[in-house]
């Protein structure tokens, strides 16, 4: 419904208004504690079952709130679109509010909001997802509602039509007429990644938004959003034993489907760098993202990637906004993330690690990128002190708690961890996890992913020069 709201973040680091005495502080403390298993002691709760149709069920009571977030998460992102329909798993996400068998034309969404409740829903790059939060009362009427559009949707010529021009003023909009749109989130994996799966325009090439028919939007929904290829999160006020009487109610008798195989992929090792440019008719600035194939999920590698990322690009604390923005003056700013659509938790193929800036004219791309070589090159050399380890695990946790402290900031991780791991009680296991990262790992980490000919640099050149 709102695909754009997760490109909208630009990661400039939720921290970066703590002053740095605090957090070196901070560090300190961490660092005193980090052995001791009282800082392991807040626990999520987790039930976590499923329904004879394969329907996963997590269930995560949290009482200091009188409300609930429910999340169905379809294991179904653009990554495997069809090849002939870039875009087609946003403009499905856009049908699925259209009506289903209960419910008319957007009822979905009025029913929600006349309970005092929001919703919405994203498309990502490994699944679909649909939440509500409500008072906790009304958790049965989001579960019904929920069930309803699982069950069987109102697929009709119309609807299909109606959001196919919503989907194209959506790319109009946010990519196509505006300045640096696409840059870098949608634009760097069509040049970092080989795989078409991960290398295509996801939000829609117009002619093919247009090619898709009925029956494609039909087969794609009798394929995919399934119970069994599906993941219902519920977070907040209630009582376990009485919403399972509700899940079995409204979700055990819809049918489960045969899944067809998944396509590979897998992306190749890199072995020489990639530089692109684009020229841009609106923007008025050169712009430089870069990004590095990160490490497969959950090896020691990739959450020393995510301490990384926190040491050189979160923050004004990180490395990197000390260096181009503090000293050289080159930009006002540095962003950037691993998995720009979501978090570092919520994917499952391959994935980049990417920064990008908006610079001044003057200051060429080369200069850039040799900040960038110099700062990583030191840590390849150096590594990193025990206290830098120790902020970056802080900045992490804090980003995490932050995370899971809301109703679907918590339904989003566990459903992902459940989509993904068929382990959503590893949301408990995160934080030691990256207390296991040691300096000598950070090095390794550094020397493997890191390289100069694991990289793409793409270049934004304006065509209007700056007032």
């Amino acid at each position: 419904m709102r695909f754009f709201d997760r490109f909208s973040r630009r990661f400039p680091g939720r921290l970066a208004g703590i002053p740095l005495l605090i957090w070196a502080t901070m560090a300190m403390a961490y660092g005193q504690s980090a052995s001791k298993t009282a800082v392991a002691n807040f626990q999520i709760p987790v039930i976590y079952y499923t329904l004879p149709n394969g329907l996963r069920v997590v269930l995560s009571p949290d009482h200091t709130s009188p409300t609930v977030t429910t999340a169905v998460y379809y294991n179904i992102g653009f990554r495997i679109e069809p090849k002939d329909r870039t875009g087609f798993a946003h403009l499905f996400e856009h049908m699925m509010f259209q009506g289903s068998q209960n419910l008319g034309k957007m009822e979905f969404i009025q029913l929600v909001q006349k309970n005092g409740g929001v919703l919405n829903g994203s498309t990502n790059f490994d699944f679909t997802n649909y939440f509500e939060t409500l008072p906790a009362h009304k958790l049965e009427t989001a579960l019904w509602a929920e069930a309803d559009r699982m069950r069987g949707l109102a697929i009709t010529q119309d609807n299909l039509a109606n959001q196919q021009g919503v989907v194209k003023s959506e790319v109009r909009v946010n990519v196509l007429n505006q300045p640096y749109g696409g840059f870098p989130w949608l634009d760097m994996p069509q040049y970092a990644n080989t795989n078409w799966y991960n290398a295509h325009n996801f939000y829609g090439d117009m002619a093919d938004l247009d090619a898709a028919k009925l029956e494609d939007v039909k087969n794609f929904f009798k394929t995919y959003y399934a119970p069994n290829n599906a993941v219902l999160a519920i977070v907040g006020d209630f009582d376990p034993a009485k919403v399972k009487g509700f899940v079995d109610q409204y979700f055990r008798k819809i049918p489960s489907v045969k899944m067809p195989q998944r396509p590979d992929v897998s992306e190749p090792r890199q072995e020489k760098e990639k530089r692109a440019i684009k020229k841009d008719s609106l923007a008025t600035k050169p712009a430089l993202a870069f990004a590095y194939h990160m490490p497969e999920r959950d090896t020691p590698e990739y959450y020393a990637m995510g301490l990384l990322d926190q040491l050189l690009l979160q923050g004004k604390d990180s490395k990197l906004h000390q260096a181009l923005v503090q000293k050289k003056g080159y930009t006002s700013s540095v962003s950037g993330g691993i998995n720009y659509l979501g978090n570092m938790y919520n994917y499952k193929g391959p994935m980049l690690w990417m920064g990008n800036l908006i610079h001044d004219s003057n200051v060429s791309a080369d200069s850039v990128v040799q900040v960038l070589d110099g700062i990583i090159a030191d840590i390849d050399r150096n590594g990193v002190t025990a206290s830098q380890l120790d902020l970056a695990r802080i900045k992490l946790r804090s980003r995490l708690y932050d995370d899971i402290e809301t109703g679907y900031g918590r339904a989003d991780l566990l459903a992902a961890l459940a989509l993904f791991d068929n382990k959503p009680d590893r949301i408990n296991a995160l934080e030691s996890e990256f207390r296991q990262v040691t300096p000598a790992l950070i090095q390794r980490t550094v020397r493997q992913y890191l390289r100069p000919t694991n990289r793409t640099v793409l270049l934004i050149e304006p065509a209007k020069k700056a007032n």
